[in-house]
């Protein structure tokens, strides 16, 4: 285990670092962790794959997923090419407050196999099919599976959707629900439904959800 900490009255309010060890342990091999304060990494874990060489006490870079997560306040999803590491990765960082100041982040650092790949390998009955991704018109998590449809198929996908939060192009496919990843060229309708929530109809006919917790995000990126 490779585990780096700077100690201080932050940390200690944050947990404890143990637990952050283990939550690294509930992950694969594939992601490390880090947290930052506004201004500098505090704990990093790095994972058997992949190793930015943080240490405690190192300034937030510009143009990271931190200092991106820092500056805006809101979750942070996307591809970060390799000008800022050395190494082209994929991450997510959410920020935390504390009696509603923001204080800092958590990260998940991915390695970036999916760099250049533009297709989606979905699952039917007679054995498997690659998928353009500019094919794709949403995807589905249902049933532990990744479902993957298009205008004339529909297949599955043994990946959790978070994983193709990296893997598709951030320009074009939006989360907009726990369950639903939705490219916004099939788009036809955007209907109002209760609690500020929406209902997107499709270019096929097919609804999808706009949950509570992404609509802002939603209409922010969509400007409406």
């Amino acid at each position: 285990m490779h585990l780096y900490l700077k100690g201080g009255d932050f940390m200690q309010n944050l947990s404890f670092p143990s637990l952050l060890d283990v939550m690294g342990e509930l992950f694969s091999g594939e992601i490390s962790i880090a947290v930052a304060d506004r201004s500098e990494y505090i704990y990093y874990r790095r994972s058997k794959r992949i190793d930015l060489k943080i240490k405690p006490g190192d300034p937030i870079k510009e143009g990271t997923i931190a200092h991106k997560a820092i500056t805006t306040g809101q979750k942070v999803s996307e591809f970060i090419h390799r000008n800022i590491y050395g190494i082209p990765y994929h991450g997510m960082a959410v920020p935390f407050h504390d009696n509603h100041k923001l204080v800092g982040c958590v990260l998940a650092i991915y390695p970036a196999y999916t760099d250049g790949k533009s297709v989606v390998t979905i699952k039917k009955s007679d054995g498997w099919e690659p998928i353009p991704f500019q094919e794709i018109r949403f995807l589905e998590t249902k049933d532990r599976k990744t479902h993957v449809f298009t205008e004339e198929h529909v297949g599955s996908h043994s990946d959790p959707l978070q994983e193709f939060e990296y893997i598709l192009p951030r320009k074009y496919f939006i989360r907009c629900h726990r369950s639903f990843i939705v490219n916004v060229n099939y788009i036809k309708h955007i209907f109002p439904d209760i609690h500020s929530t929406f209902i997107l109809e499709m270019d096929s006919g097919a609804k999808v959800p706009v949950s509570q917790s992404y609509s802002s995000y939603f209409r922010k990126l969509l400007g409406f």
